[in-house]
């Protein structure tokens, strides 16, 4: 194990401690290629949330963590049911129902998910955000389980990080998380709820919209006038990048 930024500095000398930043993955990145490790692994300031990169420095969508999480915890325990956010579906659904489980799914956010999961005595909830729950840790998000379990499911599976995780993407790619500050964004969900009224909605948390072989998520910051946008469809990469832009095009114009 090659430790980075491992000694406590209540400084920050560098910098925030949240690698949901872009820029805050380059050590960690560049640590995983000088000395061709495995995988990487990082950590935010309170060790709640736990990212991943595959062997090539390639940083992994929080999405694709909770299918992995799933498909692991599942195969010891077949059966249980899986909280999961409505921000991206699709996979972990589907990695639910191979493995033998339920997919169920709840409002994000910490409180909502523990919620759901002692309502449904579910084993694990995990959201794309990167926070993951677990039933015997008393309901609460940890960030050491997944790294324990992500390494188990590699040795035991004998396959990279990247072949776990690339046929998931295959699969399912997905846009990821794009913030947009918006004046009036109550206004603008409401324009985009209209034009996109033909899809099949779902209200669990903002809105989804759901075509078959694509669909969105948009939700408003409770803090800060922003739209969080998430698009995913199914195997079709430039039918996803086609369907960001234009979901873009109308929240930012």
């Amino acid at each position: 194990m090659i430790k980075l930024f491992n000694d406590a500095d209540s400084n920050f000398p560098n910098g925030v401690p949240n690698p949901m930043i872009e820029a805050n993955r380059k050590p960690t990145i560049d640590a995983i290629i000088e000395n061709k490790a495995d995988l990487g692994v990082a950590w935010d300031g309170d060790y709640d949330r736990c990212f991943f990169f595959d062997e090539s420095g390639e940083f992994i969508e929080g999405y694709y963590i909770v299918g992995m999480l799933a498909k692991s915890i599942l195969k010891m325990n077949p059966g249980e049911k899986i909280i999961h956010d409505p921000r991206l579906v699709w996979n972990t659904i589907e990695v639910c129902r191979e493995a033998g489980g339920e997919a169920v799914q709840s409002k994000s956010g910490h409180a909502f998910i523990k919620e759901k999961m002692r309502e449904v005595n579910a084993i694990y909830g995990g959201e794309m955000s990167a926070h993951h729950y677990f039933r015997d840790n008393a309901y609460s998000d940890s960030g050491l389980i997944p790294f324990l379990l992500v390494v188990q499911l590699m040795s035991e599976e004998g396959k990279s990080l990247s072949q776990l995780v690339n046929e998931m993407i295959e699969k399912y790619p997905c846009s990821g998380e794009i913030n947009s500050k918006i004046a009036d964004a109550p206004a603008k969900l409401e324009e985009i709820k209209a034009k996109y009224s033909d899809g099949e909605f779902d209200y669990t948390d903002g809105v989804s919209v759901d075509y078959g072989n694509w669909r969105f998520n948009l939700r408003m910051s409770n803090t800060e006038p922003i739209i969080r946008l998430n698009v995913e469809t199914v195997g079709d990469i430039p039918l996803m990048h086609a369907k960001t832009e234009e979901l873009l095009a109308i929240i930012r114009g």
